[in-house]
C-alpha cells in the first residue's frame, strides 16, 4: 500500500508542466500506481482550467491556490527535445519496474549497493537506479542538494519511516540517513539528485568518488 506521496506543490508543478524532465517522470510513475494522487491531480487540472477560462475556481487552500497562480504565470512550451527525453526515460523506468534490469550499466559501490546511471537528463545532476540487496544497508550519507526518490520494487526503512513499492519521498540538503532494504526481496529505487550524496562515516568516505556518476 502506498503511504508516501508527492507534496501538493509538486503536483501543481507537474500539472502545469514546469517540473524538470526527470522529476516529472518520477511523479508520473508514482501516479501510474496511486489513485489518491491521480484524484488530486485531476482536481488541480480542473482548477487550472477554471482559472484560465473565467478566473474562478473551487475552494482550495491558499497555499495551493497561490502555487497554481504562480505556475500558470510561469508556463512556457516544453522543447520537443525534452518531450523526447521524458518519453525515453519513462519507457526505461517502466521496463526497470517490470524487472528488466540486467542490461543496465551497474556500478558496484558496496557489498549491498550498486547503482546504474540512466544518463544525462536536463535539470538533474544525477538520474540513477539504486539496487540494495535484501537486508542490505546503504552506509550513512548526507545530501548536499534535493533528492527525489521513488521506490520501484521491494522497500526500505530509515530513520524517518518505512517505504514500499510506489512510495515517493524527497530528501532535502543536509538530511542524513542510512536506508536498509526490507526483508522479502531486494529494493530498487529511482533517484533524481541535484548533487551526489556523500558517505559520512570515515571508513566509507573513500568510496565517495564512486558516487560521482555520469553517463558513459
Amino acid at each position: 500500500m502506498i503511504t508516501h506521496h508527492p507534496h501538493s506543490n509538486t503536483l501543481v508543478e507537474f500539472s502545469s508542466g514546469t517540473l524538470p524532465v526527470a522529476h516529472s517522470v518520477c511523479v508520473s510513475t508514482h501516479l501510474d500506481h496511486c489513485s489518491e494522487c491521480r484524484s488530486k491531480l485531476a482536481k488541480l487540472d480542473d482548477l487550472g482550467g477554471a482559472m484560465l477560462e473565467n478566473g474562478t475556481a473551487e475552494s482550495v487552500s491558499s497555499s495551493v491556490f497561490d502555487a497554481v497562480m504562480l505556475r500558470l504565470d510561469e508556463v512556457s512550451p516544453e522543447p520537443a527535445a525534452n518531450d523526447a527525453t521524458a518519453a525515453s526515460l519513462s519507457s526505461m523506468v517502466k521496463k526497470i519496474r517490470s524487472g528488466a534490469t540486467a542490461d543496465l550499466n551497474w556500478r558496484r559501490v558496496t557489498k549491498s549497493l550498486r547503482i546504474a546511471s540512466l544518463g544525462d537528463v536536463p535539470g538533474a545532476s544525477e538520474v540513477s537506479v539504486y539496487h540494495i540487496s535484501e537486508g542490505g544497508k546503504i552506509p550513512q550519507h548526507n545530501h548536499s542538494g534535493t533528492e527525489m526518490t521513488l521506490v520501484l520494487s521491494g522497500g526500505f526503512s530509515d530513520e524517518t519511516g518505512i517505504y514500499h513499492a510506489g512510495d515517493f519521498l524527497v530528501r532535502e540538503a543536509g538530511d542524513i540517513h542510512a536506508p536498509t532494504a526490507l526483508p522479502g526481496g531486494d529494493c530498487i529505487c529511482l533517484a533524481v539528485l541535484e548533487s551526489p550524496l556523500k558517505f559520512t562515516r570515515w571508513h566509507y568516505r573513500w568510496l565517495n568518488p564512486l558516487l560521482q556518476l555520469r553517463a558513459g
